[in-house]
């Protein structure tokens, strides 16, 4: 029942700079559709549709069973921090130390909390668009200045190295750089990273390097402008659980920084939410030490996904995809459509039953593209790919 009331609601001014992530949106509209017994498939939410490996699951109880339910460390237990720091010191060929690494619940408080660390208000914040929402609706938030790089198709969107370095100024605190690409599936190659590096130089400006797709990479190498030598105390990586081990719902990710941020950072952490929750600390602990075949299964199956589900949206009318490198995302250019990239998303949600974004919903460069995420079985993404053919044949001419 609504309720009403005498006070006005006086909401602070700084509300009206937040963004959103429209994905959750679509999906509680998409849920909205289906208790009114529609049928709808799911290819909005970026999420692994697989379960969390079974000894993960196993250390996570295991570590409820041993009394794992007590406040830790704002910055992470430390155990976890070191088998973080050896994992990243491995990976990325670089020297870590566990008081470079802070533990968050999920990827987005890295974001929030470096942008918050840094950035000033007028401060200029380079950032990709298309790109992850929670992005630009931090900077604007802080009262930064969001300067988008259009990331752009014919460059299998990569970042145009020239574009990158006319948009420097002296007023540039901060960089964000994302590979494998959410939305786009695109990767930054080795060379694309060191183009990037020696645009920057010797600058004092910070680099946020979201990973978060690191180990979902189908063609290539995964490069951190972090191994690049110089740049270790500029960056500020992060990477986390969710997408690697299927473990959203666990909400844990992790930024590896210099030790002087990191404890401004977890300063942060205990001024919002004390400190992650220890038990999955623990889990996380035998993710990244233990069994990996789960995640190059899920990596071999995101692969076959993505050939089946790219293939098959190259065949309708108006769409056209590039074969994204990594993550789980195909992100057709929908122009020839003649429809925008909204009222298309809209319309194959409510007539056709299939939920995906619009481009728009990470920023004004994604105009005239969808979203897909290919986390769903092979069965329901021939079933998508059915209905998507079955509208275009009926509403574009």
């Amino acid at each position: 029942m609504p309720t009403t009331t005498q006070y006005e609601l006086r909401l602070a001014g700084r509300m009206s700079r937040l963004g959103t992530e429209t994905a959750f949106e679509v999906l509680n509209r998409a849920r909205a559709l289906e208790k009114q017994g529609k049928e709808i498939i799911h290819l909005e939410i970026g999420e692994p549709d697989f379960d969390t490996p079974s000894n993960v699951i196993e250390a996570g109880v295991n570590a409820l069973h041993k009394g794992w339910t007590h406040y830790g460390p704002a910055a992470g237990l430390p155990e976890l921090r070191q088998t973080i720091a050896d994992y990243v010191s491995r990976t990325r060929n670089v020297p870590v130390s566990s008081d470079e690494v802070v533990v968050v619940p999920g990827g987005k408080p890295i974001i929030f909390f470096t942008i918050l660390a840094l950035i000033e208000q007028g401060d200029e914040v380079i950032y990709p668009n298309p790109g992850f929402p929670i992005y630009e609706s931090m900077i604007n938030y802080s009262l930064g200045k969001a300067v988008p790089i259009h990331l752009r198709e014919e460059r299998d969107f990569s970042v145009d190295v020239k574009e990158l370095a006319s948009l420097i100024t002296d007023r540039t605190r901060l960089i964000i750089l994302n590979s494998p690409h959410n939305p786009t599936g695109g990767v930054l190659t080795k060379k694309d990273i060191l183009e990037i590096a020696e645009a920057i130089g010797d600058r004092n400006i910070m680099i946020l390097s979201d990973e978060i797709y690191s180990r979902l990479i189908f063609e290539g190498e995964d490069f951190s402008i972090m191994s690049v030598p110089g740049f270790k105390e500029r960056t500020i990586l992060l990477d986390g659980f969710s997408k690697t081990y299927a473990m959203t719902g666990w909400r844990m990710g992790y930024g590896v920084m210099r030790p002087d941020l990191a404890t401004h950072v977890a300063r942060l952490n205990t001024n919002s939410i004390s400190c992650t929750a220890s038990f999955t600390q623990i889990a996380g602990i035998e993710a990244l030490r233990g069994d990996q075949s789960s995640v190059d299964k899920m990596n071999a199956e995101f692969k076959r996904r993505r050939d089946v589900f790219v293939a098959g949206l190259n065949k309708i009318k108006g769409f056209s995809c590039r074969l994204p490198k990594g993550a789980f995302y195909a992100f057709p250019n929908i122009t020839k459509t003649g429809w925008p990239s909204r009222k298309l998303a809209d319309a194959l949600l409510e007539e056709a039953g299939v939920a995906c974004l619009s481009g728009t919903a990470f920023g004004a460069f994604g105009e005239g593209y969808l979203r897909f995420s290919v986390a769903n079985s092979l069965e329901n993404l021939n079933g998508a790919l059915a209905r998507i053919e079955d509208w275009a044949a009926k509403n574009l001419r």
